[in-house]
């Protein structure tokens, strides 16, 4: 049993059952019920202004002192912005900070009360996405993580403010309802990732706008996406963590090992194949 910032989770079965209060302003109830209705929900403050700031300092000077450490996206050219400002992913398996903020008691706290059980983390990202750098094209997680059963979860934590011009998230409301879908080639002017999930017919994506500190969690199955930072002069910095429910049993192998909210590593079955691109299909970093 733990409490944290006035939510009160009760040990009962398989997991922990919290109680429907506030968090840091965040009224839980409210946020399970528009997570469920359109796949994701914004909860606003869950981080502090002390708390961005440490995560923001923190990847500025991997940037500057660890950049052998960022993720190779394949981008060779030195124009490209993503070039000099590579997307950082697992720090959470070199670096404290990126571990203790992956498992933030608020994050936690709202987590238990969208998955209905215990969560464990699986993944943590920080993209900086400076002045001029593509977007990510329209995708679902879970084709990438293969977390089995049910879905992932992210938790994307705005660093910057984030809008239009700097290239905020896009959802698509109700998309999380979906199968699984294999994907497309993509526009890599606009994309840094070559491959995009189409958009049902019927559907369209939103933008999804956030201040410093604001949390958006979003299921693993929700199709999801940014544009371009358009700006001359604004990053939109972002730290994410993907997360399952405690009970899943297979996972892409790429996300192992996890780590229980504790803070121990452990790990279940990988993940064999299979799902919306075909028995061969091992999923991948996202």
């Amino acid at each position: 049993m733990f409490s944290a910032a006035g939510a009160i989770p009760i040990l009962s079965g398989f997991g922990y059952l919290f109680s429907m209060t506030t968090l840091r302003h965040v009224d839980l109830e409210q946020l399970k019920r528009a997570y469920e209705e359109d796949g994701y929900a914004v909860a606003r403050g869950l981080f502090s202004p002390e708390e961005v700031e440490e995560i923001k300092s923190t990847f500025e000077e991997i940037h500057r002192h660890e950049f052998s450490k960022a993720h190779d996206d394949g981008i060779r050219d030195a124009n490209d912005p993503l070039f000099h400002y590579p997307r950082i992913v697992h720090p959470h398996r070199f670096n404290a900070v990126a571990r203790r903020q992956m498992l933030h008691p608020g994050v936690r706290s709202c987590l238990g009360v969208l998955f209905g059980e215990e969560p464990v983390a699986t993944q943590t990202m920080y993209y900086f996405k400076p002045p001029g750098a593509r977007g990510q094209a329209m995708h679902q997680d879970n084709l990438y993580l293969l977390v089995d059963p049910g879905t992932c979860l992210g938790a994307w934590t705005a660093i910057d403010r984030v809008d239009r011009e700097n290239g905020c998230m896009m959802v698509v409301p109700g998309s999380h309802r979906g199968n699984i879908l294999c994907q497309e080639s993509a526009d890599t002017s606009v994309s840094f990732s070559g491959f995009v999930t189409r958009i049902p017919k019927g559907m369209k994506a939103v933008e999804v706008l956030m201040e410093p500190g604001d949390t958006l969690f979003f299921s693993g199955s929700l199709i999801h996406g940014s544009g371009p930072n358009r700006t001359k002069d604004r990053f939109r910095r972002s730290f994410i963590g993907h997360y399952a429910a405690g009970s899943l049993e297979k996972i892409s192998k790429f996300y192992l090992p996890l780590v229980k909210m504790d803070g121990s590593d452990y790990a279940v079955e990988a993940q064999a194949g299979g799902g919306a691109c075909g028995q061969e299909w091992l999923g991948a970093v996202h």
